[in-house]
Parts: structure tokens; sequence; C-alpha cells
């Protein structure tokens, strides 16, 4: 295949592919004459932005001068030229071929260069999820939370195969039938988008970027480069940028912004590598605009502009990011920008065409200083002795005893981390070899750090010089062991998302000790790596009262313990809410017991809060465990705050959000793997006091109102007409319910009174 042939990708005219495409047939030949687009625009006579839009499809119909004026700048043939000239008179078709469906940037259906007008919004909501689903089927459940996020009307099931219909019609064949065209087909739980991948421009991305990884570990940075700039032409813009939120944060969507960060930082590493950086600077500039925390961006961002020549831009965009990094965070540049800025202060940028080579693989990286990272002790750790003994596990002379790797789990605020950095400092003379630490932001307002920016910052930690680092993730995982075998190390991996997050983290070394802390409960790192699970619960009544008393003293205790029993109770025993209600006692001179009142009252969650500082506040560890759930796990967790009693069952639950059993225990389950809900007894799940105060803050008015009159049905239809569960079932809660006039329920042998 030729190199023009070859050529396919999104510009943002619309799709390529289609034989007749200038913007693409254009590019391909500026790339075989080996210049980049300022140096083809300036022998042409024409600006760069010029050049770009002709590339990229927002100019479909230059001037016949502007072409031939690009026609000897790029030494084309008599016959090259008389193509362009025509695909710029005759454009793309128009109403032909099978519909494509673009969800990179606002949703758009299209058939040819045709757009199909979607007007209706929950047409266009149904059609964006099966689009950002395929090729995975969209349950029944999802459907309906994405198009009635507050709660669905009775008539629901209906809507739905009606609004599935119409999407079926949009798809239906159009002029040309070569292809089977897409459709819409039932599945056992909902509906599935039924397409091949390059009727979706996100299938499109997909393989390119697949194809481009696959080239850039065979080490050849030339294809690659060309396979990422076709991959990230097919983006307009953030993934369904025009969708309501519950798209937009669809973890899906989520999941395929990620990959275009991927995509962006490789295609600037390679763009420098192969010394075309000005080719990187517009791509990352729109990026660190829809991404403006993002560290890695900036970095690639700092260190394209120097090695253009804008010293002056590149140290602008270090100190803006510093700036927006502490006054919204209140946190300094990680390593990565540092040492990108420092690379420009000092003139040394990346080369072109450097190989890329791990160093040797001995030792002498750890020549230096060893590190130590941990961060300062979180004052002093008060209970907790049985966890302390299963966590010295890690450092026991018995092998049979000693463990590798333990995950430290719990709820937000129970204090793992605070836990697992005592620790850490206390049996640190354990690992003489040093200690890594690091925040992988599973649960941030920041991005979530990727393994391979990790293993980057451990391997500089260890010695590695900055130029030395391997580009290849896989690659650097196993530098990263190579340099811990037969060391004695102490890794800490806090905040951490899922197993696949820390996986490449873990150290093949016996002699190394991995503590890792995280919201969720890490299943799969015990199935499959050995890893020894250790859950923290909240604090007893003692415990939490010696918390309160390290914080405010123990006279202040002393003087009113009944005041201060209380008030560790009315924060649950959760360690994150009694230190915050201690540092308001100190920094206010309040009494215990006057504050205790004051917490007592309506919106206690908003009152847990330290003034000027928006990170220590319950409410805002609830929410980043919150806002990381799917939509109908979201719903659950609502509506578990609506529940009369501490606690019910699986079809409790059910009943409360009109689902079926099975969903319900799904939705459980991911409730309990997050650590929001707790599984108290076989089969019976309660949410902690605090969290089901959360809980009931974000339900609106008409989803409670509905989800208390579907669980009231639900109890007179598991009742018998004396008000009195059918064989004395378990209707799965254990508290007062709810009453009609002349029916009392009986649950659990209780009378039942309603509110």
């Amino acid at each position: 295949m030729s190199e023009l042939t070859s050529v396919t990708g999104l510009h943002r005219g619309g799709p390529a592919g289609e034989p007749d495409l200038l913007g693409p047939r254009l590019q391909s030949f500026r790339r075989r004459a080996g210049l980049s687009q300022e140096v083809a625009a300036s022998r042409a006579g024409i600006s760069t932005r010029a050049l770009r839009d002709i590339e990229r499809g927002r100019v479909q119909r230059p001037h016949s001068r502007t072409l031939q004026r690009l026609a000897e700048a790029l030494g084309l043939t008599g016959g090259e030229l008389a193509d362009l000239l025509d695909a710029a008179r005759s454009g793309p078709p128009r109403g032909a071929g099978p519909p494509r469906l673009l969800i990179l940037g606002p949703l758009s259906l299209q058939r040819g260069q045709t757009p199909v007008q979607v007007t209706s919004p929950r047409l266009r909501r149904v059609l964006g999820l099966l689009a950002l689903k395929h090729p995975e089927p969209s349950t029944q459940q999802e459907i309906t939370d994405t198009l009635w996020p507050s709660g669905p009307p009775s008539s629901h099931q209906s809507l739905i195969h009606t609004y599935v219909s119409q999407v079926r019609q949009l798809l239906g064949p159009g002029s040309l039938r070569t292809v089977p065209p897409p459709t819409v087909v039932r599945t056992p739980n909902g509906y599935q988008l039924e397409a091949s991948r390059n009727h979706i421009d996100l299938g499109h991305f997909d393989e390119l970027l697949d194809r481009a990884t696959r080239q850039h570990r065979a080490q050849d940075p030339g294809a690659a480069y060309e396979s990422l700039t076709q991959a990230l032409q097919w983006w307009r813009g953030p993934v369904l940028a025009d969708a309501d939120p519950v798209l937009r944060q669809h973890p899906a969507a989520v999941a395929a912004n990620e990959r275009r960060v991927k995509a962006v930082l490789l295609h600037a590493d390679t763009a420098l590598q192969l010394g075309r950086p000005e080719e990187a600077v517009p791509v990352l500039w729109d990026m660190v605009g829809s991404e403006p925390l993002h560290e890695g961006l900036h970095a690639r961002l700092i260190l394209v502009l120097a090695s253009c020549g804008e010293q002056a831009a590149a140290l602008n965009v270090f100190s803006r990011l510093r700036d927006r990094l502490d006054e919204e965070l209140g946190i300094a540049p990680s390593a990565e920008v540092r040492d990108a800025h420092l690379q420009v202060l000092r003139q040394q940028l990346p080369l072109a065409q450097r190989p890329v080579q791990p160093p040797p693989a001995d030792r002498t990286a750890l020549a230096g200083p060893h590190p130590a990272q941990l961060p300062a002790r979180a004052g002093s750790c008060v209970g907790r002795r049985r966890e302390m003994r299963e966590l010295d596990d890690l450092v026991s002379p018995d092998p049979a005893r000693r463990s590798h790797v333990v995950a430290v789990v719990g709820a937000p605020g129970v204090g793992k981390t605070a836990f697992a950095v005592h620790w850490a400092h206390a049996r640190r003379e354990q690992f003489e070899d040093g200690q890594l630490f690091v925040d992988l932001r599973g649960h941030s307002p920041l991005p979530t750090l990727r393994p391979g920016d990790v293993l980057a910052q451990f391997l500089r930690a260890l010695g590695v010089p900055p130029d030395r680092l391997p580009a290849d993730e896989d690659e650097a995982a196993a530098l990263y062991r190579t340099l811990l075998a037969d060391r004695q190390m102490l890794i800490v991996l806090d905040n951490a998302r899922d197993a696949e997050q820390v996986r490449p983290l873990i150290p093949g070394a016996q002699g190394c000790a991995v503590v890792i802390t995280s919201r969720s409960q890490l299943a799969g790192l015990v199935a499959s790596d050995g890893a020894r699970r250790l859950a923290l619960d909240v604090l007893d009544p003692d415990e939490a009262c010696q918390l309160l008393a390290g914080i405010i003293g123990e006279c202040g205790v002393a003087a009113d313990e009944e005041a201060a029993r209380r008030l560790v109770r009315l924060c649950g025993g959760l360690p994150l809410a009694i230190r915050i209600a201690a540092a308001n006692l100190v920094a206010r001179n309040l009494g215990i017991a006057d504050y205790c009142a004051e917490l007592a009252g309506d919106d206690m969650l908003s009152r847990l809060r330290v003034d000027g500082d928006r990170r220590s506040t319950v409410r805002a560890a609830f929410d980043l465990s919150y806002r990381a759930l799917p939509a109908a796990a979201q719903r659950m967790f609502r509506l578990l705050g609506l529940m009369p009693g501490p606690d019910l069952t699986v079809d409790g639950a059910a009943a409360l959000a009109d689902a079926t059993s099975a969903e319900s225990a799904g939705l459980l389950v991911s409730l309990t793997d997050t650590h929001l809900v707790q599984e108290r007894a076989a089969g019976r799940f309660g949410l902690h006091d605090l969290l089901r105060s959360y809980a009931r803050e974000l339900v609106s008015r008409e989803e409670a109102h509905a989800a208390r009159q579907r669980l009231f049905d639900w109890y007179l239809d598991h009742t018998d007409a004396a008000g009195t569960a059918a064989g004395g079932a378990d209707l799965g809660i254990t508290c007062r319910a709810l009453e009609r006039p002349g029916v009392t329920v009986r649950v659990l042998g209780e009378p039942c009174r309603s509110s």
C-alpha cells in the first residue's frame, strides 16, 4: 500500500479514509518531502495556520493558486497537482455510504459527508451511550439511568423501546449497501450497537493507537508518529462534549479521554525524538485546555515549546501551572514538571533521533543516597494494635509468615494513609536500602497517576538519569525490578485506584515489602498476586477519645468526658471527622459540649470542615468516592440514605431502587467494594452514619418521594391482612417502617410505626 492510500483519520471537516479527501493527501505529500508545516507554508508563501486548516479539513476547497504554490514547495508532479485540484473542486461525496457515528467531540451522525439531524435530547443520549459502550452492550438499567438521572417514569420500559426503534431508523441503510449498516440488537439485559469498528470514530482511534503502541515497542518512531498523528485527528473535543454530565462522566467516556491523553503524551515524546517539536505544539495546547491540571501534558508542552526556540513561552507555561496548582489545590508542581523546567533553564533539551536505551542492568544506579520518601507522620496513631501486628508480618523473620504485599483498605476518612505511614516510620530501619512513597491519586481532584509516570519517578529516585529512562512502560517496569533485585526496600503505594494501577509497581524481589492503601477492596491483587488484605474500620469509643485527647489535650477531654464521648459518637468514630472536630475546638476555643450542640443540628457535614482548607472536609473525602461511581451505583447509594432503619437486604434495596434482585445485588457489591456500604451480616447492608447523612443530601425531593412510595408498596405486598410479614419472613428492614391508615407493618417481630 502506498503512503498516499494508507492515510486515514478524521480531519476536522469530517471523516477521512475516503479516496478523494484533500487534507490527508496534502499532508502525506508534505511528509514525503520531509517538511514541517511551518517550512512548507513558508516556501509556499501562505500562513502555517492556513496549511494546517487545509490538512485538517477545516478548509475543503482552497483556491487553486494556493494548491499550485504548495505543489511547487513540495515538488509534486503534474499528475499529483491535478489530483489535488480535482479533490478541491469535487469535495467529499455527500449522502453516500453507511452511517458513521462520531463521539470524539460533540455527538454527530453522518452518512457520507451529510450530517443526519438528531434533535431529540433523549434520543441523543441513547445513541451516545450505545456508541460509547460499543462493542459491549448497555444494560436496561444503564439506559434508564442515562435517560432519567433523577428517576424514570412508570412507562420507562416502553419509552426505551420507542427510542431504540428510532435509533434503528436513523441507522438504516442509505443509498450504498456494500456493507451491512449498523443496527441495535436486543441482549438478555439490554441493547447493543451492532456495527463494524470503522463505523465509529472511537473504534478508528483505538485501532490506530494500538498500532502506534506496537510500532513504538518495535522501536520504529517514524511509523509510530504517523499512526499517532492519524489517531489524534479523529478528536474534535472531549468525548460527547455536548452531552449531559451523566454521559460525559460515564466510565467508558473517562477511559476514552485517558487514552487520548496517553496518545498525546506519546505523540509529543515521539515528535521530540524525531526533531519535529513544532508539530506537537498545537496538539498539546488543545489538550492542556481540556486538562488544565495534567502535569504530564504541561511537562511535554514546556519541552516542545523550548525545543522550537520559544523559551519564554515555555517558562510562562511553567509559571502559570505552578500558580494554578498552588491556588486551586495547594500543592507544588510534580518532579516531572520541575525536571522539564530545569531542562529549559539549563538548555538541556531532548536531542532529535537520540536512541532511548535502558541503562545497563547493574545496580550502579543505587550507588547514591538511599531514597527516603516517606511523608511526615500525621500526629499520633492510636489503637490499631491488631492491625499493626498484621503489618509486621512484612518484616517477620519467619519465611512462612512473611508477607510481600499488604493492601490496607477502608472507607474514606478511616485513616489508611496515616496508619500506613506511621507503621512505615516505625519499621524503616528494617529496610536498609530506603523507602519509596507515591500518592497514586486513585481518589483525588488531580488526574490519576499512570504506572508509567510512577515508574519514571521511582527510577529517578533510584539514580537513573532522566535521559536514560525507558519510554516504554514494560521496559521501565523491567528495569525497576532489576534495580530492586536482592534489595531490602519499602514501597508505599498510597491511594490506589485499582489492581491494574499498582501491578507494574510491585517488585519481584522478596526482600522488598509493598504497602498499598485504597478505598477499593483490591480483590484482584488478593486473588492473583498473593496480596494480603487488611481492612481498617472506625475507632471504638475509647480509641476515638484517645485520638481527640491527642489533639486538644488530655485535660480538655477529662474536663468533660461525657461530652467528649458524645462528640466522637457524632463523628461515628471516623478518624478524619474526629481530627477536623478537634482542630475546630482548638482554633475556636470552644467547649466540647457547645460544639456537640452545633453538630447535632442540621447540615452536620458542613460543620465538619476546617475553614480555609478545602481538602480538610468530610464531605470532600466522600465526594471523591461518590463521583467515581457509575451512574447506577450513584443512584443506589443516594437511595440507601432513605432506608428507615440501620440496614436492609438485597430485596429491600431493590424495592428502593425499582430494580431486580440481581441488579440490586450487583450494585450493593459494587458499593461494598468501594467501602461506601458495609455488609454488616450475611445479606444485610448498611451505611456509616456520616455516609448516610451525605447520601440524604444528594437525593432530590422527587427521587426520595418515589423511592419511599415504592418501599411502602413493597411492604404491603409482603405482609398479610394483619400487617405481619407472611411466614415471619425477613422483609429486609430491621426498623420502624411505614404505615397506611388502618395498616401496621410488623417486621422481625417488632411492631412498626410510621413517622
